[in-house]
Order: C-alpha cells, then structure tokens, then sequence
C-alpha cells in the first residue's frame, strides 16, 4: 500500500477583503477567449493543473459559465495557486482575467474530517487536479485534489501529497488512517467497481428502447443510402420470429447473438458468426451514417461521439463516466423502462436516425453492465452470477422487445468434493398486443420450478390465471417438477438489485 499525505491546513475563511485581494490573480490566456467571455462577464474557474515555465506558471483553467457550460483555457500567472483552488474570474478583455479566490467552503479540504471519515474508512474518488514541486532537497512532491465519489461525503474535495504522480482524471480507493494519511488500495484483478458504476449511470442516460430504431427503420428503410440501406436491412433480417423462440435451440442461438457476448467473443478471438450479432450489426450501422449525403456536421460529430463511446466496448468491458449511485441503482432496476426521443412522430432524418442507433447500443451496453453490477460474491460465500439482455422479435408486423435476467446462485463448497445445485433465477418483461405488459418471475431447483405472473391489465391476468393448469401441463412434460404458479395484476415490487438472500417466489408460502 502507498502512503498518501493530506496537506496543511488552508487560512481560515474570515480573513477581511484585503487580505483575499492580496490573493487574486491576474491572468493572461495564452490563447484568444474565443467569445467565450465578453469584458466584464464573470465565471467560476477551477485551476485543474500547474507547470512551472521559464520565468512565470502556466495554469490550466475548468470554466464553468452561468449557463452551465464547461470550457478549459490555459493561462500564465506570476504566482502559483494550489491545485484545485476554486475562483471567481472576471474577464479584462480577450487576453486577460482577474481571478478572485471563492469563499473557504468552495475550496478543497486540507485535513481530513474524522468525524465523517473515521479511520478505517474506504473513500474512493478521482483526480481532478494535480501539479507537481520539487523542494531544495531535490524530492518531488506531487499534489493533487480527488473529488470523493462516495460515502457521506460524496462530492466535496481533498488535498493530498504523494511521492508518485497521480494521472489527471484517474480513480483510486484508499483507506483512512490515523495520522491524517490515506493508504493506497491497489485494483483486484476483477473489473473495478467504481468504474463499473460510472459506466453504468453513464450508458443508462444515454439509452434509448431498441422498438424506436427498428420502427424507424421499418418505416424508411427505402429512402437509405445504399450502404445504410444495406446494413439496416441486415440488422433486421437478425430478428427472429416470436413463434421461434418456443424452440430451445432456437432460443439459445437468440441469446448468443444479443450482443451481450460480443466483447468476449472477441477477446477470446472468437470472430466466426459475428455477422449475426445484433450489437455488432447495430454498431456496422452507425458506422455507415458519417458522411453521408444530406447528414449535417452536427450528425457528423455525434457519430464520431457515439462510435467513440461504443467501439471500445470491442477490446474493453467498460467505458464513460458518472458515478451518481441512485443513477446506478436505477440502471440496475430490471426491466428498463421504455424510453424513446421526441420528433419519432415525424419521418425519422439521417441525424434522427444516428441517436436512435446509438441509443439503441447503450441500451444493450447498459445491460451488459448491469449484469457485471448484479455478479457478486455475498458475505455468506455464495456466487451469484447474472445475465441481462434484450432480444427483439417479431409479432405480426410489430417488432416487440424481450428483456430477460437469469441468475444462478451456487452455495459455497463445504468441502473440495462438494457441489451443490445451483439455484436458477429467471425474469422475462415484454408487452405484446393485445396483452399488454407481462413480467414472469420464477426459479429453478433441483427440478422443481415455481413461477410468479404480473398482468397490467385486469383482464390480462385474469386470463392468464385461466391458462395456468395448462402451462403447468407444458412444464411437466418437460420433465419438471412444478410448485406454485400464480398470475397477479399490477407489477413487481421495485427496488435495488435482487440481493442473495432475496427469492422471488417462495414455494412454502
């Protein structure tokens, strides 16, 4: 573990106006303000890095404008501000700013608050400034500011020293010790939580339900160009019929060619059979939309965004940014909830066209990712090991979209010979004509399955409750065991993740 040092205390916050004058600074940009500030206009600057120059400092500024956007500028100054210092700037003209030091609470803490962080805490938390100093003793010192990302103090800011540097923009967990000092915690080899977590909030706010892309495609498809038209046409062509997935081995090809195996496949070098994906035919039609006539610059650069946002998934598990932990939970809710972008009234454009596909890959992402969320290992030793996907299918001329969860829980090994059966988990959301909205929840042990029902409609479930003696009947043939079957209306409770000890149904009720 690597030592991290909080720094010395910052003057206190009731020093009298002259004073904090003393502490402004005058800047000059290095670069034109390109009508970013007008004379006189003010914003709030945060100083995200410092480099010595020949006979002055370069700062690199965060600007944040009154109406919430962000630029960063690079500036000169005869003094050295820490790292992470908050002001107020006010612009002199196109070349020159006068920064004014915001009050104490706006700046980053220097010690660390025992009494919201007792010693033994885990705080994790990114880099958001740093800068580096070399005393006369010739050991350098690096400073840095994290923003914490979690715990009660979520949001507010530390100083800290380390003898290593610290990337810009990178993510560490450390833990509270007594001397005001943080020990570093090294990664495990699984994939880090914390950047699990921000992907997550990150693709959840980004998705979009797959029935608005295919509908517009469905509806356009002829006036495409020839190479858009031709990848949608194979997107498409990849969506098997309702009726086909009653078939096992047809449902089994389906769930290979979600898109939810993709990365692996590829990690392992398993490039056979792609063209069947439907991730990747998603990602082969964005990849048609730059460029092409009658798609503007603004459509231009969303596609080069969207690609960039999902074709590193091809080499990575995880991607993006975020870490708001109600925005994880929500993403982690099963099913997602349909979502789609205003103007689908109208005949859906080239720049229409592009949000809807890249909506469409962060909905499959987003169910990539929440099943790494939901695949844990409880306080009792069990493993809980989830799938989340979507596969579209065709009813009629409709396309309606399945959302499925399997979980398998596999007690912990008593003894090395030992092996249990592992508990199955299974919960399926579609709303198909004239049903409406169904979610099935059921599980699977020893052969013995039960299963919960949830109808919308009042007349849905009491249909449903009618076929249960059948579907029962279907279950036996099949060689199971069955417990209870049961159809209610309404839906599901929601909440959190499904924890370990959580069951769906509970046969003995």
């Amino acid at each position: 573990m690597t030592e991290i040092k909080s720094t010395t205390a910052l003057p206190p916050s009731s020093a009298p106006r002259q004073a904090a004058a003393a502490n402004d600074l005058a800047l000059k940009l290095l670069q034109p303000m390109q009508g970013l500030l007008a004379a006189g206009e003010n914003a709030e600057a945060e100083v995200v890095s410092i480099r010595e120059a020949a006979q002055a400092f370069r700062l690199v500024l965060r600007l944040t404008m009154g109406s919430g956007r962000q630029a960063t500028v690079e500036v000169s100054s005869n003094k050295a501000p820490p790292p992470g210092t908050a002001y107020v700037i006010t612009a002199l003209s196109d070349t020159r700013l006068l920064a004014a030091p915001q009050i104490a609470g706006r700046q980053p803490a220097s010690m660390i608050d025992l009494q919201q962080l007792p010693v033994g805490s885990v705080i994790q938390g990114r880099v958001v400034a740093t800068s580096q100093q070399q005393p006369e003793d010739g050991q350098k010192i690096f400073k840095a500011v994290i923003s914490l990302l979690n715990s009660s103090v979520a949001g507010q800011k530390l100083n800290i020293e380390s003898a290593n540097p610290l990337a810009l923009g990178s993510l560490l967990t450390a833990q509270v010790k007594g001397d005001q000092s943080l020990a570093f915690l090294p990664l495990s080899g699984r994939l880090d939580q914390l950047h699990l977590g921000e992907q997550l909030g990150a693709q959840h706010n980004r998705q979009a339900s797959l029935e608005g892309l295919f509908k517009a495609l469905q509806g356009g498809i002829g006036a495409l160009p020839g190479g858009l038209r031709g990848a949608a046409e194979k997107l498409l062509g990849l969506i098997p019929e309702m009726q086909q997935l009653g078939d096992a081995k047809a449902l089994a090809a389906a769930l290979a060619r979600s898109g939810v195996f993709l990365e692996a496949r590829l990690l392992a070098g398993q490039t056979e059979g792609l063209q069947g994906d439907l991730k990747a035919g998603l990602l082969r039609l964005l990849a048609q939309m730059p460029n092409l006539p009658g798609s503007t610059p603004l459509a231009s650069a969303q596609a080069s965004a969207a690609m960039g946002q999902a074709l590193p998934a091809f080499a990575r598990q995880a991607l993006g940014s975020l870490a708001q932990s109600n925005v994880r939970q929500l993403a982690q809710g099963f099913p997602l909830p349909t979502r789609l972008p205003p103007g689908l009234e109208e005949e859906a454009d080239l720049e229409m066209l592009l949000k809807l596909a890249a909506a469409a890959v962060s909905r499959l992402q987003t169910h990539q990712l929440s099943s790494l969320a939901q695949t844990q290992i409880g306080p009792d030793g069990a493993l809980l090991t989830t799938w989340q996907l979507e596969l579209p299918m065709r009813d009629q001329r409709d396309i309606v979209p399945l959302q499925i969860k399997l979980q398998r829980e596999e007690e912990p090994r008593k003894q090395e010979k030992e092996r249990g059966e592992p508990l199955w988990k299974i919960e399926l959301a579609f709303d198909v004509a004239p049903l409406g909205p169904l979610q099935v929840q059921a599980q699977l042990t020893r052969g013995t399955l039960t299963s919960q029902l949830w109808a919308e409609r009042s007349a849905t479930a009491q249909l449903v409750a009618t076929e249960l003696t059948h579907l029962r009947e279907r279950l036996q043939a099949a060689g199971l065991s069955v417990g209870e079957l049961s159809c209610r209306q309404g839906m599901p409770p929601q909440g959190p993740s499904t924890n370990l000890e959580q069951r769906f149904v509970d046969e003995k009720a």
